[in-house]
């Protein structure tokens, strides 16, 4: 079948790149459309919960649209539709996928090996490529060739509420540097009212990603050097699932958490209901718009004591859909966007960094102007670039059936009282059966 971009995917191809129950598989003929036009598909804007960042995605398509023949119209879908919900798969199984859409690393390969995404390098100058980091470049990778721009680079770290520290008794000294100490600060900080620690509860590809920090300071990996079997069932993979599941059953971490889950800064930290939460960068823009009167700090996450201290960096990246209306278009608006020696770019991802969200550019140039405007000179933001990056790892892309295995075990241990060593067993040999048939993009 073929839709109105070009060769349709093929059936084997989808159901490849989705795993169970999540398949991209075609249903009918996609509705013709017209080419001067693309879409993008956000959870931002316009009409988003923040307003800076809705903004920013308005004035986006604005300067797109003043410039250019083909037009890019904006369609703003609620994070947890887009994020948790079927909103994009199904409108891929339907053929009438956005032209423009956002992608984490975690379901990059679901869309690659799917047939979804467009080459970007022929667009790219190579000098620009080269401006980007290469810890969040590599996993929009295929062959040395670029699939996807990151926006920017969102590291996790430990927020703290100052007054429930102060409340408690507790002084900057007393803030857990260890996984013991993080446990034993929670117990403090625990009350009627309040847990002393929030970890992600909700499954999903969020979850997911705050654990694999735990994991790999435990010195875990998910797969063997070369990929050819799992590495799960070892002895990190059980004292990091073991933590989860002791946080829960210490009662110092919830069961549930509040409003769209663990990445919500304001419906669990600043309404009180915990007072620590592991959360990204993007916890700082939300709350300077949304709780201003919040007094917290920023440090970086506890490792085990015989661990080594790392972080994890999200980032949701500018994808082009190769069998869209008009690929050409969609990637070449990518790279104008994100892409581009343009000083505009340079500034439009200044901006989108360290005024509209707050995250760390992920291209040297746009570190460089932002760090001679003072964004990095104070507060949180100074926390995040001189001691929550000191040793980072990037989100790592995995499959939707690595994925689900290993979501599958954190969910039993953490919420259902599994036992670690049974769960890690399971999952990894999930994966061996999963790698044995795998023929998709290298997994990172």
């Amino acid at each position: 079948m073929v839709g109105p971009g070009g060769a349709g995917f093929g059936r084997r191809a989808l159901l490849r790149g989705a795993g169970a129950g999540a398949a991209l598989a075609l249903t009918g003929c996609a509705p013709r459309r017209d080419p001067g036009e693309i879409t993008f598909w956000n959870f931002y804007g316009p009409g988003g919960p923040q307003e800076s960042q809705s903004d920013w995605f308005v004035r986006l398509a604005e300067e797109w649209n003043a410039t250019h023949e083909v037009q890019v119209r904006l369609r703003y879908v609620p994070s947890k539709d887009y994020k948790s919900g079927p909103a994009l798969q199904t409108a891929f199984s339907a053929g009438t996928g956005p032209d423009v859409f956002l992608l984490s690393p975690g379901d990059f390969l679901r869309y690659y090996n799917g047939g979804a995404l467009a080459d970007l390098t022929p667009h790219l100058d190579p000098s620009v490529r080269a401006d980007f980091l290469p810890q969040v470049l590599e996993t929009r990778l295929v062959d040395d060739r670029v699939y996807g721009l990151p926006m920017e680079i969102e590291p996790l770290a430990l927020f703290y509420d100052e007054d429930a520290l102060e409340g408690a008794g507790l002084a900057e000294g007393d803030l857990p540097r260890t996984w013991d100490d993080l446990l034993g600060v929670a117990d403090a900080l625990t009350s009627p009212d309040r847990f002393g620690l929030m970890l992600e509860t909700n499954p999903g590809y969020y979850q997911n990603f705050t654990w694999y920090q735990f994991l790999w300071m435990a010195g875990g990996e998910v797969f063997s050097d070369d990929q050819r079997r799992s590495a799960f069932a070892g002895p990190a993979a059980h004292a990091a699932l073991r933590y989860w599941q002791q946080a829960v059953e210490a009662g110092v971490a919830p069961r549930r958490v509040r409003g769209s889950g663990g990445n919500d800064s304001i419906s669990n930290l600043a309404s009180g209901f915990c007072a620590m939460q592991q959360l990204g960068i993007w916890g700082i823009a939300e709350i300077a718009e949304q709780a201003p009167e919040l007094r917290y700090g920023v440090i970086p996450m506890p490792a085990p004591a015989d661990g080594e201290y790392t972080t994890v960096l999200g980032s949701w990246a500018m994808v082009a859909n190769a069998q869209g209306v008009n690929p050409r278009a969609a990637a070449e608006f990518v790279v104008w966007a994100l892409g581009s020696a343009d000083p505009a770019c340079v500034e439009r991802m200044r901006r989108w960094n360290t005024e509209a969200k707050s995250g760390l550019p992920p291209r040297r140039s746009v570190q460089r102007v932002a760090e001679r405007r003072g964004a990095f000179d104070s507060g949180p933001m100074r926390a995040f670039a001189s001691e929550v990056m000191t040793r980072s790892r990037a989100e790592p892309r995995f499959p939707p059936e690595v994925y689900r295995a290993i979501s599958d075990a954190l969910q039993s241990c953490q919420l259902d009282g599994g036992d670690p060593v049974s769960a890690a067993a399971g999952a990894a040999d999930q994966i061996d059966t999963f790698l044995s048939t795998y023929d998709g993009a290298r997994i990172q």
